[in-house]
């Protein structure tokens, strides 16, 4: 079994591995940082939702420190967790079009465990980048959406590996198209994103300006609503009905079996504006608020993070592992009986269970002791119009297939593989060290073709870019949404494998360098089902 194999095969117990790494530290020396019991604490079950804490750039920059760490809860389970320098744990970062941020990024985990190199040497910065090793200690940071460029100190996830008790600067400017909307950061070191994304490391960012396209929301309250998922505990007596992860609300834990839903307090009938994030590394969540068992219409304005051309109006809201939605619902009288629910999610024979489950009780009183707040106007017209207005009528430069596989039998791994394998390529586990599967150009679009041909649910998701989906299992669709995520349905074993017809958009300058795509599930990527693409300057024209 080659080293990289064997990391993999570590991956699969990270999480225990961790714990005894940390455990090692405990005894011969401090928690860097003072990490311990209370190092990353979280509201109680049935605890009332808070908003997340925010940070807000100032005269067109945002410069704050950023310390990672880590601790156990009493369940024996790891948690992972953001905090400013400030003292704001996983604080949403508030931004305009055209800011810079910087983040000087501070790992406080516990040494290194399990050391093999991240990937070769040849073609990249080491000299400019944190070129560390892997370890179930080492991180970097992801600015999932943001069209930010894949650059060292920018949102590069395939060359930065941040080491325990490591410093590392990110420098980023958010472009001036950048449309208004909800963001977020996370970890991202293949092979231990899942374990990190598990354990609460995540934070929203929010790009201003979103009442310069909706008028209306102006003088509503806005909700920042951040869905997380985590391992259950060893000691969890687990049944058919059991889920594969336990989920919160804002940190606020809704544990099986019992399922004691959040408290979310409003003012009785009027209307808020809801921004949610799927921040799970696994879980999908079909919401639904429900008011007397009727499930209530909200109105959709905006999907990862781009303006719908016109709202629209429904009863559920679909988010897989990474993606978010913007809407606004109407808050229930004083005395209903008001939820928000996630739906369970048929993820298909051969996966996980994501039951119904409620995760808040939407209570109405006179004087909620936890107010949402304003709705901020940046400065300044929406690019949105101007940015993707056209990309449904260009023409592709090319067309290729890619396909979602699995396999149960493989003798060079004790698992499952996972592929994200482009059509006429081997299927492979992907390796950081592994060459673009995929070549493209700057300035132009291309229309791919996703196929499901496992018996478990997918979710695809692209750095860098967005899409839009043309057609849906062969069909055209009217689907005005522009994505960075989309799920596809599991295959039932006969007929036509379930696919999508996306609408790649290359056309922005910040698109070139080499992008990550995968499965967004993170046990799925963790194991393979990933791919990169080299996106290279415009052709010159003669």
């Amino acid at each position: 079994m080659t080293d990289y194999s064997k990391t993999r095969v570590r991956r699969r117990y990270g999480l225990a591995l961790l714990l005894l790494s940390c455990v090692s530290v405990m005894v011969g020396e401090p928690w860097p940082g003072g990490a311990g019991d209370d190092a990353c604490p979280r509201p109680a079950p049935g605890a009332i939702v808070q908003q997340p804490p925010e940070l807000h750039s100032q005269n067109g920059r945002l410069e704050f420190t950023l310390k990672f760490r880590i601790s156990e809860d009493p369940r024996g389970l790891i948690r992972y967790c953001y905090w400013s320098d400030s003292g704001l744990q996983a604080p949403t970062l508030r931004l305009n079009p055209g800011d810079e941020l910087v983040i000087h990024f501070r790992n406080e985990l516990p040494g290194k465990t399990v050391r093999q190199p991240a990937h070769n040497n040849a073609g990249h910065h080491s000299m400019h980048c944190a070129d560390g090793e892997v370890s179930m200690g080492a991180t970097n940071l992801h600015f999932h959406g943001l069209n930010v460029p894949a650059r060292c100190h920018q949102d590069d996830v395939m060359q930065t590996l941040i080491e325990p008790a490591a410093a590392f600067d990110y420098q980023l400017k958010i472009p001036a198209n950048t449309t208004p909307g909800l963001y977020w950061y996370h970890p991202h070191p293949h092979p231990f994103s899942e374990t990190q994304v598990l354990g609460g490391a995540s934070g929203a960012i929010i790009v201003e300006g979103m009442a310069s396209v909706y008028a209306e929301i102006r003088k509503l309250p806005e909700r920042v609503l951040v869905l997380r998922d985590q391992k259950l505990p060893m000691s969890a007596v687990r049944v058919a009905s059991s889920p594969g992860w336990d989920v919160s609300l804002n940190y606020v834990p809704v544990l099986s079996p019992d399922y004691l839903p959040s408290t979310l307090e409003t003012n009785p009938h009027q209307e808020e504006f809801w921004r949610v994030l799927n921040a799970a590394a696994d879980t999908i969540f079909d919401l639904q608020v429900m008011v007397n068992n009727v499930p209530q219409a909200v109105r959709l304005l905006a999907i990862d993070g781009v303006p719908l051309s016109t709202s629209r109006t429904s009863t559920g809201v679909l988010l897989p592992p990474g993606a978010r939605a913007e809407f606004v619902i109407t808050t229930p009288n004083v005395g209903d009986h008001a939820q928000l629910i996630t739906k369970r999610w048929d993820t298909g024979p051969d996966g996980e269970n994501d039951p119904q489950r409620p995760l808040a009780n939407i209570v109405s009183v006179s004087e909620p002791r936890v107010q949402p707040g304003p709705i901020r106007k940046a400065a300044g017209e929406s690019t949105t119009g101007k940015r993707y207005a056209s990309l449904k009528n260009a023409t592709p430069a090319a067309r290729r297939k890619l396909y979602f596989s699995e396999d149960r039998q493989d003798p060079s791994f004790p698992g499952t593989s996972f592929y994200l394998t482009v059509d006429g390529q081997a299927p492979t586990r992907y390796k950081m060290e592994d060459p673009p599967n995929i070549s493209a150009r700057q300035g132009t679009v291309e229309d791919w073709i996703l196929e499901n041909r496992s018996r478990e649910e997918h979710v695809f998701h692209i750095h860098q870019i967005h899409f839009q989906v043309l057609e849906s299992d062969g069909k055209p669709v009217n689907d005005p949404a522009i994505r960075d995520t989309i799920d596809l349905p599991y295959w039932k074993g006969e007929g036509p494998y379930p696919s999508v017809k996306l609408r790649m958009d290359f056309r922005d300058p910040n698109s070139i360098g080499t992008l990550m795509y995968h499965c967004h599930i993170l046990q799925h990527s963790a194991n393979g089902m990933m791919g990169s693409i080299q996106v290279l300057p415009a052709a010159k024209r003669h």
